[in-house]
């Protein structure tokens, strides 16, 4: 049997009524979704089950409410298969609900915190000046040569995510992105969509943030982890709270390396990987970084109730 990963979904894969069923079916479950309520001083649950979806995209909501939801779906997908990873890893925001799961964080501590990380990058770049985008089909050196010529012009344009083979999302100024769309095909790129999101994410325009976000967790309580959790800024496992901290405030500015990520853990003989949360946008770009790797979402009630371990003898 080889090693399994628990892995967690970030921004993007935010849906009204996401953990509703949870929510409705079991009290443990819905003990997380009470707490971050009690927590942040607002019901949160209520824009997560009813909306309005203007108000759940918010940043400074979607953060906890994806923390929360995965965390929901953890608690009784523990209960119900006694399951434990190897290893735990998350996509961005994710990271945070990787950490609560190895034991680093408290819920609590961080559902406030990424309710806090959402405000701090929502107000590091002024509305409108900064945007990102989806290159499809580059290679990554060759973009990273192309943002390098662009932001060597005074528009900042930098990798944000590197998320799987022919994948790579950018992140920076509204000049530099569309720089970056108008010359992507220079790196090979077939394809350049803008993302709907309220701004730089993962840039070095995201600095303030960072430094805002350190302050924060300067005062939050951390663990060692119980088992690893893969950081998203150097794709390799960290355990110790100082480490953690440091890695959590650079992540804001820094690209997300999933693939990275992903292949570090197939390394480690990592064959199973269980995405925990809204969605199926992991599971995806998991098996596009390999196709033999066996990946089960657990986004629902009913794939809680349904999950049963491919053993292969």
């Amino acid at each position: 049997m080889g090693k399994i990963a628990f892995v967690f979904p970030g921004q993007g894969a935010q849906a009204v009524g996401m953990g509703k069923d949870v929510y409705e079916a079991d009290a443990s479950a819905r003990g997380i979704f009470e707490s971050a309520d009690k927590a942040l001083g607002f019901p949160l649950s209520r824009i997560i089950f009813d909306g309005p979806e203007g108000e759940l995209k918010l940043t400074v909501n979607t953060q906890p409410a994806l923390l929360t939801t995965s965390i929901a779906y953890l608690e009784l997908f523990r209960a119900r298969h006694g399951l434990q990873p190897d290893y735990t890893a998350g996509h961005s925001l994710g990271e945070y609900s990787a950490l609560v799961a190895a034991g680093v964080l408290s819920f609590e501590d961080a559902v406030r915190t990424v309710r806090a990380r959402g405000e701090f990058m929502e107000q590091a770049v002024p509305s409108g000046q900064g945007a990102m985008a989806a290159v499809l089909g580059a290679e990554r050196e060759a973009l990273r040569q192309l943002c390098s010529d662009v932001s060597g012009q005074g528009t900042v344009v930098e990798l944000a995510n590197l998320n799987c083979p022919g994948q790579i999302v950018v992140s920076g100024s509204k000049e530099g992105v569309q720089a970056i769309a108008e010359r992507g095909k220079e790196a090979g790129a077939k394809r350049v969509i803008p993302l709907e999101v309220s701004g730089p994410f993962h840039s070095s325009l995201m600095k303030p943030a960072s430094e805002r976000l350190g302050g924060v967790l300067e005062s939050v309580a951390m663990k060692a982890a119980v088992v690893p959790v893969v950081a998203n800024v150097t794709a390799l496992p960290a355990q110790e709270p100082g480490e953690i901290k440091q890695l959590l405030v650079d992540q804001v500015h820094s690209s997300v390396l999933w693939e990275d990520s992903v292949a570090w853990l197939l390394g480690q003989g990592v064959d199973t990987f269980v995405e925990i949360g809204s969605g199926t946008v992991l599971a995806g770009l998991i098996k596009k970084i390999d196709r033999s790797a066996k990946v089960y979402s657990i986004n629902s009630l009913e794939a809680i109730e349904k999950f049963q371990l491919e053993t292969t003898v």
